[in-house]
């Protein structure tokens, strides 16, 4: 049998690399949308374009050690072809568990696998914590390059954990503010996140103790809010030319979406997400688990356009328009694609600056 070797990368191989990269990942993420536009591309479920294939834990078992339901419990495999310079297969892994930091351990514990899509032989296994931080944030950079139709001035940030974090990076590398306004459920965190920004970006912010005095006059908002605590506000608390920027769950009043511009990830993956509801036993239960769950209330109401007569970025990029005045709000609920991206990005820089460790799968022997 002919040897095959393949790359492990650990989370400080990964930062070695360049995972961190804000600008060059959203240069990635946007050839994503622009493949998944032309339709390059293909993830799981008879539909090809599923979020993932995750493991549901009952609320019970009688067998001692088989996991059970408990807050942000799942274990999720999210595989995906990559087409154009990519021309690749791979697949996120991960396990969540809210008890998890208690432990001292991130919410979820995420992977990388990347193959060849003639072979199937594995490419590299890379940690993908980072990476899955880093991809959310370059979504979202991608997204204000096309939506946002005049200069910022103000940005709020709704939610400071990892998640924001890229997320900002991405987005100062696409856009200059002049001011900036945390805020989080817990006060501490907001200020550590602005020393962060003082520290990491030489950026001037101050904490906000409520997100209705966060969001206030700002031009571009970021929310990535805890899926425990999931963030609820009013559309009279936004400006009527605010980008908000959706990462993380948030629950508002129905005028917040009909009275916006909404712009959708990607129209076939909430497809997926609503076909997979209604499948389910219990549509409102599954709705309330989905990110886009408000909006597909409000179809289903006559209250919003049909999903396929609705924007994505993938065809707001296409178009190549000016972004038109009016405050928009971006749905951006995470596919195996830009992971995948990224990844393959990462490892072509990992094996330049020769970083990492060669793992045999077999060989002569």
């Amino acid at each position: 049998m002919p040897r095959t070797e393949f790359l492990f990368l650990s989370e400080h191989d990964m930062v070695a690399a360049g995972v961190r990269d804000a600008a060059r990942s959203v240069d990635i993420a946007d050839e994503v949308f622009r493949l998944l536009h032309s339709g390059d591309f293909l993830m799981g479920g008879p539909n090809r374009n599923n979020h993932g294939l995750g493991l549901v834990f009952p609320p019970t078992s009688p067998f001692p050690n088989m996991p059970v339901a408990g807050p942000d419990r799942r274990f999720v495999a999210m595989p995906a072809y990559l087409g154009g310079r990519f021309d690749v297969c791979g697949i996120k892994w991960y396990g969540s568990n809210a008890a998890n930091p208690a432990s001292g351990l991130p919410r979820s514990v995420l992977t990388v696998m990347l193959n060849d899509r003639g072979t199937g032989e594995p490419l590299a296994l890379l940690a993908a914590n980072s990476l899955s931080a880093v991809r959310t944030g370059a979504v979202v950079g991608v997204a204000v390059r096309y939506l946002v139709p005049t200069v910022p001035r103000r940005l709020a940030v709704i939610g400071c954990g990892v998640i924001n974090r890229a997320a900002v990076a991405a987005l100062l590398s696409q856009l200059s503010f002049t001011d900036v306004v945390c805020h989080n459920r817990s006060r501490g965190k907001a200020e550590e996140f602005a020393r962060w920004l003082g520290d990491e970006h030489g950026l001037a912010s101050r904490v906000a103790d409520s997100a209705e005095e966060a969001v206030h006059g700002a031009d571009v908002v970021t929310v990535a809010a805890s899926r425990a605590a999931p963030l609820e506000v009013r559309s009279e608390w936004f400006t009527r030319e605010a980008v908000i920027l959706l990462s993380g769950p948030m629950q508002a009043n129905d005028e917040l979406w009909t009275q916006s511009r909404l712009v959708y990830d990607h129209i076939p993956l909430h497809h997926a997400y609503v076909a997979d509801a209604r499948a389910s036993p219990d549509l409102d239960a599954a709705y309330g688990a989905t990110m886009g769950g408000p909006l597909y209330r409000l179809i289903d109401q006559g209250r919003l356009p049909q999903l396929d007569d609705s924007e994505d970025l993938g065809a707001v990029i296409a178009a190549g328009t000016s972004p038109p005045r009016g405050r928009t709000v971006f749905i951006s609920c995470g596919m195996a694609v830009f992971d995948v991206a990224l990844a393959f990005g990462v490892l072509a820089s990992a094996r330049e600056r020769g970083i990492g460790t060669a793992l045999e799968l077999w060989g002569d022997a």
